[in-house]
């Protein structure tokens, strides 16, 4: 830790992340255990086992900061409570590792900005490990998947050969008059959403058949066709620009509906991708100029917004949703005044 004149006490930034990433990575172990108790291919199982050695050590040091700064450690989540380790298989080995690769892409996410949001050294160096150790895993899913020929690929164009400048208003137009193609800003976007909302697809898919819970079976269903529908606009923009589409994610869930997972951790998860995937179609928005884009991304983030929402309050009728730290009520401590 850098050396202070004065103690550099946790702020807001140190204990959202530090919260965050705890929840994090007690989920991830219990969806990598149950990964594990079936995995068959001997190079994804290597993977899962880097995966959750990873966050093994992540939990324990992560308790070793909340216990240094007198802080209570979240409940977060639990192989005991939360994973039924004999339940038969749910998924298959491709989308184990389709899975790993897109946890890699969301850490690297988290931990870029808790890394830039912290004024503590040592939480910084923790995050810098974090990512670090996120790029090592994304390029070791990535290449299992690019040998197993399962990599998804992002549409190709012909590399241009000069550089040009925007001349006329029209590059804008989107719903009326001559649209332009989509830039590979734009592409790119649309091919990492829709390969997300293929992921959330199938994993709503398998959760709505061995959730216990009739509300959450319907939760599920909900975003199965959520994410479907998702999948199927993003495609059809690049169909009308004559582009391909990200290849359709087949590794769909198996005929089981043993419960899996606690109902509690199914509604977390999907909740925990509701929220990165506004994220994404909040940046996307940002970046794409074309008219019409931006009023897709509008919608759709109004739409999977009110299913988030939809989703919280299922949790908290059910006291599934651990509070995340918060300031203190000024007005009401004065009233117990």
């Amino acid at each position: 830790m850098v050396e202070t004149e004065h103690k550099i006490e946790f702020k807001s930034a140190e204990i959202a992340n530090l919260w965050t990433s705890y929840m994090k990575e007690t989920m991830s172990i219990c969806i990598i255990e149950n990964f594990l108790s079936n995995v068959e291919d001997r190079e994804i199982r290597s993977v899962l086992d880097f995966t959750l050695q990873l966050s093994k050590v992540r939990v324990q040091k992560l308790t070793s900061f909340f216990n240094e700064e007198q802080l209570p450690v979240p409940d977060g989540f639990s192989i005991e409570a939360d994973v039924y380790i004999e339940a038969p298989r749910l998924f298959t080995d491709d989308f184990y590792i389709f899975t790993m690769q897109n946890f890699a892409k969301m850490n690297m996410e988290n931990y870029s900005y808790a890394l830039s949001t912290c004024a503590r050294f040592d939480i910084s160096e923790y995050f810098t490990e974090c990512l670090n150790e996120s790029s090592t895993l994304f390029n070791k899913a990535s290449k299992v998947m690019l040998s197993k020929g399962i990599f998804i690929r992002a549409p190709y164009i012909p590399a241009p050969k000069k550089v040009e400048y925007v001349q006329k208003q029209s590059y804008l137009t989107g719903w009326f008059g001559t649209r332009r193609p989509l830039n590979v800003i734009e592409m790119a976007a649309i091919y990492h959403n829709m390969t997300r909302n293929q992921m959330g697809r199938t994993l709503c898919m398998g959760f709505s058949q061995v959730a216990k819970s009739k509300e959450v079976r319907d939760y599920m269903i909900r975003g199965r066709d959520i994410a479907d529908k998702h999948t199927e606009i993003f495609g059809s923009i690049l169909s009308d620009d004559l582009l391909p589409s990200a290849s359709a994610w087949d590794a769909l869930p198996s005929d089981s509906n043993v419960p899996t997972f606690s109902d509690k951790l199914i509604m977390s998860i999907i909740e925990a991708l509701n929220g990165m995937g506004i994220g994404h179609y909040g940046k996307a928005l940002g970046t794409s100029t074309r008219r019409d884009l931006g009023a897709h991304y509008t919608r759709l983030i109004s739409e999977v917004a009110l299913y988030a929402e939809d989703g919280a309050n299922i949790m908290i009728e059910n006291g599934w949703m651990e509070q995340i730290p918060q300031a203190p009520d000024r007005d009401q401590l004065a009233n117990k005044r």
